[in-house]
């Protein structure tokens, strides 16, 4: 049997994103999930119709879509070719997809940035996390309004499932999770075609402290953090989110 294994850390983010195999364990995504958060917090945000807003890290555009339903113009860039040319299916004269690194300014200014569904913190360096807010704040006309969408570590560390099995299109994906190194680390192993593939995701395991700090580095104004998609108040205990809601001054 052969066995195919990521081992150059440079690539091992892109590889596991833009692989097919990704988008087979993760293609039970929520899309009535999506549209009722998207319209709950558009709702809080009070965006005006035809504003211009900038989905970050937009994977194959769930939320991107449901934005311009809503009446806005809006620009999805993700590092994923994949991800991006399934996206572009959808496009529109209002709606856009690019591949493109977040941490890298537009040079275009948005009434809004989105970075949505834990797509932040994917880098073991702090350095590059603090880039891609700049690059956010960048992309942010002034008063202009960010959103991140994380995980809620302190939930994530008391609920933490270390392995489990999942089958997707006849493929028996196992899955093996722990913290190391203050990151979130899931090693995902199967078998396809009597080839052995493994792929690792790590997340940074932030807090909302960690965050505070990144913004304050940023010169970004924290405005209001929620707990979940029904954008109830955040309780560092019990809440499954980590939604922040700022401000480029």
């Amino acid at each position: 049997m052969n066995k195919i294994s990521l081992i150059d850390p440079k690539n091992e983010y892109n590889d596991w994103f833009n692989s097919p195999f990704y988008h087979k364990l993760y293609n039970n995504r929520d899309y009535s999930e999506a549209k009722k958060f998207i319209s709950k917090l558009l709702n809080y945000l009070s965006l005006k119709k035809n504003s211009t807003i900038l989905d970050a890290a937009c994977g194959k555009g769930r939320h991107s879509i449901q934005l311009e339903k809503l009446g806005y113009n809006v620009t999805g860039i993700d590092l994923s070719e994949n991800s991006i040319n399934e996206a572009k299916k959808s496009e529109n004269r209002n709606l856009k997809f690019l591949i493109h690194d977040i941490s890298k300014p537009l040079n275009i200014k948005h009434d809004a940035v989105f970075n949505l569904f834990t797509s932040f913190g994917y880098s073991e360096s702090k350095e590059k996390d603090v880039q891609i807010l700049n690059s956010i704040k960048q992309n942010l006309k002034k008063n202009g309004t960010g959103v991140i969408d994380f995980f809620n570590i302190i939930n994530i560390k008391k609920n933490l499932v270390p392995n489990d099995t999942v089958t997707k299109e006849g493929i028996e994906f196992k899955i093996s999770r722990k913290i190391e190194d203050n990151m979130v680390v899931k090693n995902i192993s199967f078998i396809d075609k009597d080839i052995l593939y493994s792929f690792k995701e790590k997340v940074n395991a932030l807090t909302l402290k960690d965050f505070k700090d990144y913004f304050n580095k940023t010169n970004l104004d924290l405005i209001k953090v929620f707990g979940d998609y029904n954008l109830k108040n955040y309780d560092p205990n019990l809440s499954e989110r980590l939604i922040m809601i700022f401000k480029n001054k």
